[in-house]
């Protein structure tokens, strides 16, 4: 069972593949559009580690194309 820092790595593997890139081409684009650093293992160890924030995930999710969008639970019976 993956803890949440891998599950959470994981999912933004996917999504930067789904989107037909590679991390190179991920980071490259934060980095044009966000200032981000160029290095690619900057944002991996970040992802490995869980340590990736807020700010730095809205900016990912933006460059990928999504929102991130926080939204109440529902309430279960």
């Amino acid at each position: 069972m993956l803890n949440k820092a891998e599950y959470c790595r994981n999912e933004v593997k996917s999504f930067i593949a789904w989107k037909g890139m590679t991390m190179t081409e991920a980071v490259k684009l934060l980095a044009d559009e966000h200032g981000w650093s160029s290095s690619v293992p900057n944002l991996s160890g970040n992802l490995r580690h869980g340590s990736l924030r807020n700010t730095e995930a809205v900016e990912l999710a933006d460059v990928l194309g999504y929102d991130l969008v926080w939204q109440k639970r529902r309430e279960t019976m």
